[in-house]
């Protein structure tokens, strides 16, 4: 899987710990920069804080950001899991996160990523994005410019066209 932070090829720094098919959580390495479900978050948090590395959260896109919103301050990464191309409720946690409860570390996301999606997550706050193995990423990157102008208000443009026209020719 390819990622790219910041509209660009990324490194993958990051360990992500998804539970085995029948439910059960990997074993957490003692050190190093992981992403753990919110269940695991859950059954483990001292834990998880007492360990060496960078702690992230990924959340499935039926997960509610509210559960988190008072936890936020421990996590470095939150990956947002978009399991099928057409499950959009991944881009609402986003804007979620970022716009109600103000997060502003890195907001990742992850599963079934295309470059079709790239311009509209970022727009919902998203600034890394996991790939599918099918991708190209050099493809993908062009994503970003797909678009030269947006109307709605959005978490990286929140001002909409028509008042951002207002302010560039205003009346005489």
């Amino acid at each position: 899987m390819a990622l790219i932070k910041d509209r660009k090829r990324a490194h993958e720094p990051w360990l992500l710990l998804k539970p085995a098919a029948d439910g059960v959580a990997p074993p957490v390495p003692p050190s190093g920069d992981i992403i753990v479900s919110l269940a695991l978050w859950r059954s483990a948090r001292e834990a998880l804080l007492a360990r060496a590395g960078r702690l992230g959260l990924w959340l499935a896109s039926d997960q509610d950001p509210a559960d988190i919103a008072g936890d936020l301050q421990h996590f470095d990464l939150i990956a947002v899991d978009f399991p099928r191309f057409t499950n959009g409720r991944g881009y609402s946690v986003g804007r979620l996160l970022r716009e109600r409860y103000g997060w502003r570390g890195e907001l990742r996301a992850i599963g079934d990523i295309q470059r079709d999606q790239l311009f509209y997550l970022a727009r919902c706050g998203f600034d890394a994005f996991n790939l599918r193995d099918s991708e190209d990423v050099e493809v993908a990157l062009a994503a970003f410019d797909d678009f030269s102008e947006s109307y709605q208000a959005s978490v990286d443009q929140p001002v909409p066209l028509f008042r951002r026209r207002a302010v560039a020719q205003p009346d005489s």
